[in-house]
């Protein structure tokens, strides 16, 4: 089943992450959001290409970061869900998931 992207994803289930867990991911994606903004600024500034490669790294730790802990959760929750209903199909996605997630 396609949701308008190129990955399947079906809706027969719905991944909620509790408020707390919610909160601490938009506030990391917020961080690397603004940073990105800055490091915008940066090159738009002719600031030093060392200078700017290093942000660059720096937000790319961040989204990676932020990327693993949606995983992991992912794994804790849906996975662990999808084997107590026998549902191989979900394994097979979070295989998707983390192949295209380390390219």
């Amino acid at each position: 089943m396609r949701n308008g992207r190129d990955h399947p994803h079906p809706r027969e289930y719905r991944h909620v992450h509790s408020p707390k867990d919610r909160k601490a991911i938009l506030n990391r994606l917020s961080r690397a959001i603004g940073h990105l903004e800055s490091i915008k600024r940066m090159v738009e500034d002719d600031r030093d290409c060392g200078e700017v490669l290093v942000q660059l790294a720096a937000v790319r730790s961040a989204v990676t970061g932020t990327g693993k802990i949606i995983m992991l959760q992912h794994i804790e929750h849906c996975i662990v869900d999808a084997v107590r209903n026998d549902e191989p199909r979900r394994i097979d996605e979070l295989k998707e998931a983390i192949n295209r997630f380390i390219k």
